[in-house]
């Protein structure tokens, strides 16, 4: 389980937080609000992007680092599992309300598919999630410079394990991962204030289930800044692709279980109607 996962989710509550584990701009009353393909740059903008640097470098730190302290004193899965998940949900709740809480590629690309984010943010917020992931990690080798390398913090996967099962563990931890954010973080209709927990505790479920095989990444940015700073790339396309497609996959499923609009609504019904009883051979 050195190649625990790090996954990283939104936080929102009654408070006007955001809703969506999209961007601080979007509160409460604008969760449903599809954007277009593009969106002017807020000033605050330059805020979420540090903020989720500085997520995602306190998630890496805190799972790759209890990786490392487990080479030379043993942590176990459950307690690798556990710093990953109670990292998560504790930047959830710290930043949350400034980026959204993303600190994930793959989550970040999920909303943005679903239409819940501008896609003119998703380059930056990539970017600025694998540079905390590569910056945590870069720490991390000049902390631990007694050990050789930083290799426990790589997600890797046994040789037992095919790239084809390793796609497959990944696709669907980051799909319930996804599925899990979209439900208690996104949906008006849910209690929003435990979603940090929620959230914390699907990667610590996840972790449990899927790290000792694939090292459950569920998390591009947490599998790329290891590689970059260790030179090892071995199966790392993996991890980038698998869990972005479970994301996206999940996040447009969900969508199918919100409420439509009104307007779609009534013209749903309409539609139905004229299907039913104006058809030209009724």
């Amino acid at each position: 389980m050195a190649n625990s996962p790090s996954t990283i989710i939104s936080f929102s509550s009654k408070q006007n937080l955001p809703t969506d584990l999209s961007i601080s701009e979007e509160a409460k009353g604008q969760s449903a609000q599809e954007f277009p393909p593009t969106a002017s740059v807020s000033p605050l903008y330059y805020q979420k992007i540090i903020a989720e640097i500085l997520g995602t470098y306190v998630l890496v730190f805190a799972g790759c680092g209890a990786a490392l302290v487990d080479r030379e004193k043993t942590v176990t899965v459950v307690g690798l599992a556990m710093v990953w998940g109670l990292a998560l949900m504790v930047m959830i709740y710290a930043l949350g309300h400034v980026s959204g809480g993303h600190f994930n590629p793959a989550v970040t690309i999920g909303f943005a598919a679903a239409r819940k984010l501008p896609f003119i943010h998703v380059p930056l917020y990539v970017l600025s999630q694998c540079l905390g992931s590569i910056l945590a990690c870069l720490t991390l080798k000049v902390l631990f410079n007694d050990q050789a390398d930083i290799l426990p913090t790589l997600t890797t996967y046994s040789s037992s394990t095919t790239d084809l099962e390793a796609i497959i563990w990944e696709f669907i931890i980051t799909f319930i991962l996804m599925l899990t954010i979209r439900g208690v973080a996104s949906d008006d209709r849910a209690n929003n204030e435990l979603s940090g927990v929620a959230i914390g505790a699907t990667v610590l479920i996840n972790a449990l289930v899927a790290g000792p095989i694939t090292g459950a990444s569920m998390n591009p940015a947490r599998s790329i800044g290891p590689a970059v700073v260790s030179g090892v790339y071995k199966n790392q396309w993996v991890f980038v692709v698998a869990p972005t497609i479970g994301a996206i996959a999940a996040s447009l499923i969900y969508s199918l279980l919100q409420p439509l609009k009104p307007g779609k609504h009534k013209e749903s019904a309409r539609s139905t109607y004229n299907d039913l009883y104006l058809r030209p051979d009724a």
